[in-house]
């Protein structure tokens, strides 16, 4: 009797055993399924959202495009342009669907963005002049320090590192160039003036000694671009161009914007006038009415997810080339969908 309880206990717990192995992998199994289809389908949003941006943005270069077809080069540019009108949060879930309606379950999907005149802003490449740090710019940037209470120090600091940053590249670029028994000294040309990477976006600038708080403070009035470029003074913030107008103060650069809303300036002798006296000192090769670089700024929401873009265009003629593009990391948008 006793050997056939005992029988009993170990097929009960056997048995107990068997159902708990099975649950454990049924469980994991479960894991592993809900694991994949997770992934799937945020690679799939991930994957929708590039494309979708990747239409939005050339849906900006062709907006700037037909800017330039229409003005047929003889339009200034200024910011009563159709370019640089703001997209306000636009839904576009009713375009997704295939039957074009909204349906329960769908995506929420909106996006916004704005195209901004990279030329509106001081270009910190402006500071070098053949290789050289140029004495006149940088008085200008000092002005714009001056205004902002951004220490001195970091603008001399910012503008030798730029130089070594440059001078940096000629020779690498001249040694990939040489032949082979010359690499050697262009390496050692190369290693001798070594410096900083050379930035691509106002972000890097830290690489060339400004301080978080400083770049934080500089990034509305500042730009970098690939080459030295003009202000374009119907874009331009007051602060900038009483930065880049030599004599030109704060206040009058204020009401100089105020007048500019009225009727942008057509030609650089219209600036001229409008400006009086410190009309005079305005230089078609540091001062213009026109740009040919534009930042695009891009935002899509798909329900609670947000993926934010910015790049840079070009324009020359009527050909819109974009330069580069960055993706900021993926956030999660916590108000509630309008």
């Amino acid at each position: 009797m006793n050997r056939l309880a005992t029988q009993r206990g170990a097929a009960l717990l056997t048995a107990m055993l068997a159902v708990a192995l099975v649950s454990t992998l049924a469980s994991a199994a479960l894991w592993q399924q809900w694991r994949q289809v997770e992934i799937e389908t945020a690679e799939r949003g991930r994957s929708q959202t590039g494309l979708m941006m990747t239409g939005a943005m050339d849906w900006t270069r062709l907006i700037l495009r037909e800017d330039a077809i229409s003005a047929q080069g003889a339009e200034a540019d200024h910011l009563g342009e159709p370019w640089a009108l703001p997209v306000q949060e636009s839904k576009l879930s009713t375009f997704l669907s295939q039957d074009q309606q909204w349906r329960e379950g769908d995506a929420e999907v909106f996006l916004s963005g704005q195209i901004t005149d990279a030329q509106s802003r001081m270009n910190v490449m402006n500071l070098l002049d053949n290789g050289q740090v140029s004495p006149k710019a940088l008085a200008r940037f000092a002005v714009l320090f001056e205004r902002l209470n951004l220490p001195l120090a970091e603008l001399q600091t910012m503008a030798q590192q730029l130089q070594r940053s440059q001078q940096s590249i000629a020779p690498s670029a001249a040694g990939s160039a040489a032949p082979e028994g010359a690499v050697s000294a262009s390496a050692s040309s190369a290693g001798s003036v070594a410096g900083p990477l050379m930035p691509q976006q106002t972000t890097q600038l830290v690489w060339l000694g400004l301080s978080p708080a400083s770049l934080s403070a500089l990034q509305p009035h500042i730009t970098l671009l690939p080459e030295a470029t003009p202000v374009n003074l119907n874009t331009a913030s007051a602060e900038v161009l009483s930065a880049s107008i030599a004599g030109l103060d704060l206040a009058s650069a204020r009401q100089l914007v105020q007048q500019r809303q009225r009727g942008h300036w057509s030609s650089l002798n219209a600036a001229q006038q409008a400006l009086g006296p410190s009309g005079r000192l305005l230089d078609e090769q540091l001062h213009s009415v026109r740009s040919r670089y534009f930042e695009v700024h891009g935002r899509m929401r798909i329900d609670n997810v947000v993926q934010q873009e910015l790049a840079l265009v070009r324009r020359e003629g009527s050909q819109v080339r974009m330069l580069w593009r960055i993706q900021s990391p993926i956030t999660r948008h916590t108000a509630p969908l309008q």
